[in-house]
């Protein structure tokens, strides 16, 4: 069997009292888990003396954790069931350690995919590290402010793109994301403030390829503008997303959160809600400036192309 063996660690700016009552009570978990806010409606049962808590969601699957062991404020080691999409067993470890004044919390899973599917050990490792990463970071947002803001409404398809964009296209390393996106909008709006004509739509990003064997992402990000309007900078690229329906989902609050928009974007596409259009890449479209905007107010609208 495939090991699947995945570590993710955090620094929360509170006691290891008070992280590990958030983790030990799994009536909490729906505020902060990466995979329930997918599925915010998803039936939940918890047993009678709190040591364990089952989901059976249409798209987040089905299964439950179990507390096997836990030493107060130090660690918790439960058992991780899975049922659907697939049956597998795992080993699930918290530990939290006094750290800088706060709490050093570590997420670890060992586990192992059933043997047909050992193609997928390193985009699964990828793609369950990148769920951990965003819950660690929804737990230290509720343990340090008491909620996490994130809220994600669903306003159907509609028609977006038909437009021509100047852009910058980067690959760079999944985990180093956040910050090479940051220096490309920097790079853009640079180059933007010295025009003298206005982009005609709002600023978006494409992500055109994820190879989560090495862990890497392609992406462009880009300013629509008419055609001919501007020249094309060295290191910029010129290019167009065409007209098509696309599938909406529309998330609320900091970009630090964005990731929970798209996997419930992404949970509706592998539940067939909508049938996705394979020629277009799904893409992004920021609604309000961030320089402006207070971040609880941010607006991103996610495009997922579907097949006319």
């Amino acid at each position: 069997m495939p090991a699947l063996n995945i570590t993710k660690s955090i620094h929360i700016n509170a006691s290891p009292e008070l992280v590990y009552t958030r983790v030990f009570d799994f009536k909490q978990w729906p505020a902060w888990s990466p995979w329930l806010c997918a599925e915010p409606g998803c039936p939940l049962t918890y047993a009678e003396d709190g040591s364990s808590y089952a989901w059976d969601g249409e798209l987040i699957g089905s299964g439950s954790l179990t507390r096997l062991e836990a030493v107060d404020n130090e660690k918790i080691v439960c058992r991780l069931e899975m049922l659907k999409p697939w049956k597998s067993t795992s080993e699930v470890i918290f530990t939290f350690a006094a750290k800088d004044g706060g709490t050093e919390v570590t997420w670890t899973m060992n586990g192992s995919l059933p043997f047909f599917l050992f193609f997928l050990k390193g985009m699964m490792t990828c793609m369950v590290g990148m769920d951990y990463d965003r819950g660690l970071k929804m737990l230290k947002e509720y343990v340090e402010t008491g909620a996490v803001i994130s809220q994600i409404d669903y306003p159907g398809e509609e028609s977006v793109g038909g437009f021509e964009y100047i852009g910058i296209r980067s690959q760079c390393k999944i985990t180093e994301l956040e910050k090479s996106m940051l220096a490309d909008f920097d790079k853009l709006f640079e180059w933007y403030d010295g025009q003298d004509v206005e982009a005609s739509s709002k600023p978006f990003t494409t992500y055109s390829k994820w190879k989560f064997g090495s862990g890497t992402c392609e992406y462009t990000i880009g300013l629509p503008f008419e055609p001919g309007v501007v020249a094309v900078p060295s290191g910029f690229v010129k290019d167009c997303i065409p007209k098509c329906e696309a599938f909406i989902v529309r998330y609320t609050g900091p970009y630090r959160n964005l990731g929970n928009a798209w996997s419930a974007g992404m949970s509706r596409q592998q539940a067939k809600v909508f049938a996705t259009n394979k020629k277009i890449p799904p893409f992004e479209i920021y609604e309000n400036d961030p320089r402006e905007t207070p971040e609880n107010e941010l607006i991103t609208k996610l495009c997922f192309p579907v097949k006319n």
